[in-house]
């Protein structure tokens, strides 16, 4: 249980308190109203809050989603529909998920699916080759690559 759930707070705190949550990392829209409510904060007041984080430009989507894109694909090696789906999940309208996909350089999406394959391939302990290509096609395509860029990937390295 939270050590805070009992606590009522001010517009001031809560503002002060979101302040601090939202300078840690970039927040969604989201994640911010579900603090909110999690602080059992009246609607007018989360209002009021979510408009001062936004002109103080404490709480930004689109750098949300900028930064979220940039992080998904360099640390966690996920693909842009599964970076979508997340993003989508979150609430991100459609043109934000659009622009913040431009953090994904093509050169580096590709060479990413390859070094993902070539790291996998040893580890599946398959011999018959159309299971094996099976079972890295199903790998690649949980972290949300495009499914005729695997094909075209499998086909390139393994053959």
């Amino acid at each position: 249980m939270n050590k805070e759930a009992g606590k009522s707070y001010t517009v001031k705190e809560a503002t002060l308190k979101l302040m601090q949550y939202c300078a840690y990392r970039d927040r969604s829209q989201k994640e911010v109203e579900d603090k909110l409510l999690e602080m059992r904060m009246i609607p007018a007041a989360r209002e009021e809050i979510i408009i001062k984080l936004m002109q103080e430009d404490f709480l930004n989507e689109e750098r949300f989603a900028r930064s979220f894109v940039r992080g998904k694909f360099r640390i966690k090696k996920w693909g842009r529909y599964k970076i979508k789906q997340e993003l989508k999940a979150r609430d991100i309208s459609s043109p934000i998920i659009k622009l913040a996909m431009t953090e994904i350089n093509e050169a580096d999406y590709k060479t990413t699916l390859y070094s993902l394959t070539e790291k996998k391939i040893p580890l599946i302990k398959e011999t018959n080759p159309f299971k094996k290509k099976k079972k890295l096609h199903d790998f690649l395509s949980s972290k949300g690559y495009e499914s005729f860029l695997i094909i075209e990937v499998i086909e390139d390295v393994i053959s």
